[in-house]
């Protein structure tokens, strides 16, 4: 039986290095993405600072978007290099760039060509080659489209399957809006698992709360959680203790961000502005009393030439550490005096 397992989805502009340090603070377990980062990029830019991590990062995931087998065989074992744990294959992305260079979501019409760029991976590395994808695109039918894709992928050796349950539009709906606009259809999801048993599968796409993943995990392997990971990312404390039975690494926001620490004083070594780290900490204390003064002090002041962790740690002391909920309480029975 597939162990359940949870990953957090690769966002452009957010999941960067520092914003999975962050996240490995919270959850030692949980699978952590790159950004989406093309072959092009991979082979002939600075490998360094696209493919670089720090490796408490591990386990983490480097995904590529590409269509030309060759081209990414060549980038996988450069990431394989570098020391990544797997590689996924974006065949999810809707934005025209993507469209433009053939890769991504438009892919899903391409299915032969998907599982012609897997087994070239899968030839090339050792690593878990892995594919993440959508339901289908634009007028496709979801079923044929969906099963078109798996079946080629499998027959390639796919060895892990994440699709995020909508219809990507390729035509008349930015990015932003694939996002939100096509319905979501998660049986669609848990009967592609269904005749596939032996096919890990994870589900994404719109899922809010650890008790929205835990209904989606007994129909599925595996969840992945993008935009309330990154909004909320104190949602990563439950993931180690609900999914995997370890105590997580830290008890509370507050703690987090001290383990944090030494990471920033790092960077900020090397020059890496404060701003660049914090960015990815506004939603932490989320709920708490001093929560919007933690943000409003780190939107202000990490961004100012020669901001440290003196700014981190001031930001910090705006947050109440008292219990939520006994706040709450005694704030209502204020209310009712």
């Amino acid at each position: 039986m597939t162990q359940k397992f949870f990953t957090v989805a690769p966002m452009m502009d957010w999941t960067d290095r520092h914003c999975r340090s962050l996240h490995r603070v919270l959850s030692r377990r949980a699978r952590l993405y790159t950004e989406m980062v093309t072959t092009g990029a991979v082979i002939h830019g600075p490998r360094e600072r696209l493919l670089g991590f720090d490796a408490a990062e591990h386990p983490v995931a480097v995904q590529l978007g590409g269509s030309d087998p060759t081209e990414l065989a060549a980038a996988a074992r450069i990431c394989a290099d570098f020391g990544y744990d797997e590689i996924n294959l974006n065949v999810g992305c809707p934005s025209d760039r993507v469209q433009n260079g053939r890769f991504g979501a438009c892919l899903m019409q391409e299915p032969a060509l998907v599982g012609d760029c897997v087994a070239a991976m899968k030839a090339a590395v050792r690593l878990p080659v892995t594919v993440k994808c959508r339901i289908g695109v634009d007028d496709q039918d979801t079923e044929e489209a969906l099963n078109r894709l798996t079946d080629s992928v499998v027959a390639a050796g796919c060895d892990e399957l994440t699709v995020h349950a909508r219809k990507a539009w390729l035509q008349g709906l930015s990015p932003k809006e694939n996002r939100d606009i096509p319905p979501l259809d998660y049986p669609r999801v848990y009967r592609l698992k269904q005749a596939r048993p032996d096919l890990p599968v994870a589900i994404n796409g719109g899922i809010r709360s650890m008790e929205e993943a835990h209904e989606h995990l007994r129909n599925v392997d595996g969840v992945m959680l993008g935009r309330v990971a990154y909004h909320e990312p104190e949602i990563l404390l439950s993931v180690d203790r609900e999914l995997y039975g370890e105590e997580p690494p830290v008890a509370d926001a507050f703690e987090a961000v001290e383990a944090y620490e030494p990471y920033v004083a790092a960077r900020l070594a090397e020059g890496v502005r404060l701003h660049s780290m914090t960015r990815h900490m506004l939603g932490l204390f989320t709920g708490r009393p001093g929560a919007r003064a933690y943000r409003r002090h780190l939107a202000t002041e990490a961004t100012k030439p020669g901001a440290g962790l003196q700014t981190l740690r001031d930001a910090v002391a705006d947050v109440s550490r008292s219990d939520v909920r006994a706040s709450q309480c005694v704030e209502g029975l204020a209310a009712v005096g």
